[in-house]
């Protein structure tokens, strides 16, 4: 274990000064994003930063539309602003032809997490409420913010209802259980997927972990888990955007990074519950629960006081491969300046329709960061 501290200490260090663009895809990499796939690329060019979908990283059964995909690539480029920002940078946010400030939250990038654990029941201030919706207020999506216990117990009711689906389901199983790491040494080697002791599981071997997993996790246990957790959060957190298409799934990303960098600054821990997202036939009911009939609920967070676990793992940029990218049109950029530098750059993301090419070697349109290939 102390070898993967030591590798997750590395890899959360302070920024150099001044920073490199690498060392600001690293700060990148440590976004938020569903089940630890990691589904990025990044592509550096004369002045600027490509952020592109990596489909190879893709999670079919639970996420057959790719939208965690999207909503995680606005997670990372979300952390390039206030990387930049604290590096003596002005940064301009701008999706179409809306420019937008950049929340400077910088410190809190190493410290955030997604923890999945129990709370201790405290609830969250008035003020602590009205800075994590005032961080994650964009325009094109709604964010509603539950302390309400009835209703909090009704969002139990639905993710209850949206796991046991999923544990009945074998093709969400077996993808599930690919992405799970049951030891350190197993996360090492791959610096992606959820490491089991981030949830407070025992490490196991590799051969065991799977084994243990289908044998001893039942609906019944894991739906027992759920309920006791949410029961201890202080609230809950539905993101819902606009628009059901991949530019507002980008925004809800973006959103979703700027409020949980806003809990880490408060010291207020968050964690997925997406359950009544993933399970299609219940998102009528949640978007009716919130008070927003007819929207598609894109993200459902637990959030309050608690522990702080184990930090996953990501894949250092200095040591992963160029590979060829593609001609995609960017879905939103960034555009910005360093006055130390004196130097404009700017960050795209891409919408690809199609996996981004899985050789290896140097583009004539820039250099691309892809995720690890498998070892």
């Amino acid at each position: 274990m102390a070898a993967y501290e030591a590798e997750v200490a590395a890899l959360r260090r302070p920024l150099p000064s001044p920073p490199a663009l690498l060392d600001l895809i690293r700060h990148a990499t440590l976004a938020a994003n569903g089940h630890n796939a990691q589904p990025w690329q990044f592509r550096l060019r004369e002045g600027g930063i490509d952020i592109l979908p990596d489909l190879t990283r893709r999670t079919p059964n639970v996420d057959p539309d790719d939208h965690h995909l999207f909503v995680s690539l606005g997670c990372a480029a979300e952390n390039f602003a206030p990387a930049a920002g604290a590096a003596g940078g002005v940064v301009t946010f701008r999706f179409g032809d809306a420019p937008r400030a950049t929340p400077e939250l910088f410190a809190a990038i190493a410290r955030r997490q997604s923890t999945r654990a129990d709370y201790d029941g405290r609830p969250v201030s008035v003020p602590a409420l009205e800075a994590l919706a005032s961080a994650a207020a964009i325009p094109g999506l709604r964010l509603v913010l539950l302390t309400d216990r009835p209703q909090i117990e009704r969002i139990r009711d639905l993710v209850v209802a949206g796991h046991t689906a999923q544990m009945t389901d074998p093709d969400v199983m077996r993808e599930l259980t690919g992405w799970l790491r049951f030891n350190p040494a197993a996360a090492m080697a791959r610096t992606d997927r959820l490491l089991s002791g981030a949830s407070g599981r025992p490490a196991v071997p590799s051969w065991l972990g799977p084994m243990l997993f289908h044998g001893f996790t039942s609906a019944a246990s894991e739906n027992d888990a759920y309920a006791r957790q949410i029961r201890s959060s202080a609230g809950i957190a539905v993101f819902l955007a606009e628009h059901a298409d991949r530019e507002h799934w980008v925004r809800v990303g973006c959103a979703r990074q700027r409020f949980a960098l806003q809990a880490a600054a408060l010291g207020v821990k968050h964690g997925y519950i997406n359950q009544p997202v993933e399970v299609a036939a219940l998102r009528p009911a949640l978007a009716e629960l919130v008070g927003l009939p007819g929207q598609r609920p894109d993200l459902v967070l637990r959030f309050g006081h608690g522990p702080t676990l184990p930090f996953a793992l990501r894949p250092s940029p200095f040591a992963l491969r160029p590979s060829p990218c593609g001609d995609r049109r960017p879905a939103l950029s960034w555009h910005g300046q360093s006055p130390r530098a004196k130097a404009r750059w700017r960050l795209h993301i891409a919408a690809a329709r199609n996996a981004p090419p899985s050789a290896s070697s140097t583009s004539r349109r820039g250099q691309t960061i892809p995720s690890p290939a498998p070892r």
